[in-house]
């Protein structure tokens, strides 16, 4: 099983909202299907502020990861923010999130972004396992905090 990666353009849209619709359904994310769309179709025409990748090969992928981009005046640069990763159930544990997990940063560093980050679940031992192999690490006296808008 490859983890190739493949920066999601229009033409994957479907492939893609089936996978998003699939991690959402098993994350308990009640999110309407309009609302889904427009959060996927501008990541698929370009928009500067994130990219999807489909994972595996485009006609059948096997999941996807989304990564968001900001500003951090405390890495010196451009920042990510993992959004979203899934793979599907059946080829779990194989490696191939860990290999994503492995690549994609090395090339996000390469293109200037500085630091990467994600959100895991307290109770998710098993993701946060996964993070740390890939190098991910938890700051000390910091916690995730969101307001919505």
């Amino acid at each position: 099983m490859s983890a190739a990666l493949t920066l999601a353009t229009p033409e994957h849209f479907e492939r893609l909202d089936a996978l998003v619709a699939a991690f959402h359904a098993e994350e308990g994310i009640a999110l309407p299907d309009e609302a889904r769309a427009a959060g996927l179709r501008p990541l698929l025409d370009g928009i500067p502020h994130g990219a999807a990748y489909l994972i595996g090969p485009p006609r059948a992928p096997i999941g996807y990861i989304v990564v968001t981009f900001g500003w951090s005046i405390e890495f010196g640069g451009m920042d990510g923010f993992v959004d979203e990763l899934f793979i599907r159930p059946g080829v779990r544990g194989r490696g191939i999130a860990t290999e994503v997990l492995l690549a994609l940063p090395r090339a996000l560093g390469e293109a200037g972004v500085k630091a990467l980050h994600l959100e895991v679940s307290h109770e998710n031992t098993v993701a946060q396992r996964l993070y740390a192999r890939a190098g991910f690490k938890l700051r000390d006296g910091y916690a995730l905090m969101t307001r919505h808008l």
